[in-house]
């Protein structure tokens, strides 16, 4: 199997839909850097604004906005935590719950609040954290069973005995090209033992954290590893997880990064493209300093790239040309503040850095609940729009 395969592999002995094989075409395509008929197009949904979405389009009680809107492609998250186990549930009411998970974290979640907040961590000492044991990365219940898992069920909703990952795979690929996932280190250990203490840790104990965060990307490398197993002839690409950056700049120095995380996703990103898997970075913040790290590792597209961060897809096509993929980047702010002639402005000039090739269309990170029904379906008419190649993009139009 090559490198962005496009061929219509099976199901259960049925072919996918010719759509979907279109909609595949069209992200390879662009992740290689060529024109497809259209810039692709998807993004990732906030329970609250799917909500909102429905009421305000008077849309049915079961209407989804990747099956409403045809996206061109989702990602699906298997059972990442270190511990697998069910949900021990300290607290549960009306308004909240309070969990703890499998990443050994105590989480409140406020039904009313967009996302939870972490309360605890079992492992509160550097100490622990030298002495913390993950589970198998291979065990099978992580990929074909059922059950409690915190990254697919506490976020911006909360869900209890989430499907298992291969039925959720095998019940969107006829219709989408399917996305495997996995966090790596430095997400984990926002999880696992929180922000603070990752970067407090990072700055008292930099060699004893070195050695741990090498131990935690050679579990994640072997969960990637294993999802991709279990999902082979199902997936169509994969995303890495892993925020190491805020407004301004990285949490801890670039050096450091190098030294430590950078190996375990070159790692990572080595095993999606030996078994032809493109992949998608999924970083928040301003990244600058170790974009040219990413492109050296060979992964084909970045994301969210956040506007409000100082990001911006037109100048860095032109900063980097088509060495890297841009997945996102239009900004949620302004889909949240602006009206029609300002939103307008920004899909459209966004849509330069789609010149060649190398762009997916998205948001700056997730669409919110501050989002409109109507701003949206707005949003994603102009790209279907002005979105065919080639692009014609009017007053908007830049050279690149």
């Amino acid at each position: 199997m090559g490198i962005f395969d496009t061929t219509g592999r099976t199901v259960t002995g049925e072919s996918r839909k010719d759509n979907t094989l279109k909609k595949l075409e069209r992200m390879n395509k662009a992740l290689r850097h060529e024109e497809p008929d259209r810039v692709p197009v998807s993004d990732f949904f906030w329970g609250g604004f799917i909500s909102r979405w429905k009421k305000e389009l008077n849309l049915p009680s079961d209407a989804n906005p990747y099956y409403h809107y045809d996206m061109d492609w989702i990602v699906t998250v298997p059972n990442m935590d270190p511990h697998i186990k069910s949900f021990e549930t300290i607290k549960e009411d009306s308004e909240e719950v309070i969990i703890k998970t499998g990443f050994e974290t105590t989480l409140r979640k406020k039904f009313d609040f967009p996302m939870p907040e972490q309360v605890g961590w079992d492992t509160d000492t550097i100490e622990k954290l030298e002495a913390f044991e993950f589970d198998d990365p291979y065990d099978k219940r992580r990929y074909f069973e059922a059950g409690d898992n915190q990254i697919a069920g506490v976020g911006d909703g909360f869900q209890r005995n989430s499907p298992a990952w291969t039925e959720t795979v095998k019940t969107l690929r006829p219709d989408f090209p399917v996305y495997g996932s996995m966090i790596e280190a430095s997400e984990c250990l926002t999880r696992l033992i929180g922000q603070e203490n990752t970067l407090l840790w990072l700055g008292l104990y930099p060699e004893r954290m070195g050695k741990v965060i090498n131990r935690i990307g050679q579990f994640y490398l072997e969960c990637a590893k294993a999802s991709i197993e279990a999902g082979e002839g199902l997936l169509d690409g994969f995303v890495i997880w892993g925020d190491v950056a805020y407004k301004d700049s990285m949490f801890f120095s670039p050096d450091y990064w190098r030294e430590y995380y950078k190996p375990w996703v070159k790692a990572m990103t080595d095993v999606c493209h030996e078994h032809g898997l493109p992949v998608i970075y999924h970083g928040c913040g301003n990244v600058s300093k170790i974009l040219p790290d990413y492109i050296e590792i060979g992964i084909e597209s970045y994301n969210p790239l956040e506007a409000k961060a100082g990001l911006d897809a037109v100048e860095l096509r032109k900063k980097y040309g088509h060495k890297l993929g841009i997945c996102g980047n239009s900004n949620i702010q302004v889909w949240e503040t602006a009206g029609q002639e300002q939103i307008r402005k920004e899909v459209l000039r966004k849509l330069n850095a789609a010149k060649g090739g190398g762009y997916i269309f998205q948001s700056d990170h997730s669409v919110t609940s501050g989002v409109s029904g109507e701003t949206y379906d707005y949003i994603i008419r102009l790209v279907r729009e002005y979105g065919v190649y080639p692009l014609k993009l009017g007053e908007f139009d830049i050279k690149m």
